[in-house]
């Protein structure tokens, strides 16, 4: 049973910081880690979910406009963990981060996802 576990949420304040890690369990093992795309969104209470990074084979593939110059997205194929380092958060970053797993090199933030987890929340207060 594939299992992606997000961690890391919190509240911070404006200009703040927090590292979001998801962890994968249960892929099915013929299909490397590193071989599947993972991505990161978000949802806040009212809109839409929307994409915030993707990754494959780590090399990033793409970058909400949003979160440029702000986030970066990385993993550990190791240990199968996908990371989201969220610096300068805004009030505007609150939502809760989802991450995502679809095994191939179509990977952005249209791609069809197979795999979600359950959230973690991000409040950023001003």
């Amino acid at each position: 049973q594939v299992q992606l576990v997000e961690s890391g949420g919190g509240s911070v304040q404006a200009g703040g910081s927090l590292t979001l890690s998801c962890a994968a369990s249960g892929l099915p093992s013929r299909f490397r880690y590193r071989l599947y795309c993972m991505g990161w969104f978000r949802q806040a209470p009212g809109k839409e979910r929307e994409g915030v990074a993707t990754i494959y084979d780590g090399e990033r593939t793409f970058l909400a406009e949003s979160a440029k110059g702000r986030f970066t997205t990385s993993q550990d194929n190791a240990k199968k963990t996908l990371y989201l380092q969220m610096n300068n958060l805004k009030p505007e970053d609150t939502a809760t981060y989802y991450c995502a797993a679809q095994w191939g090199s179509n990977c952005d933030e249209t791609t069809d996802f197979r795999y979600w987890g359950q959230g973690t929340q991000v409040t950023v207060s001003s």
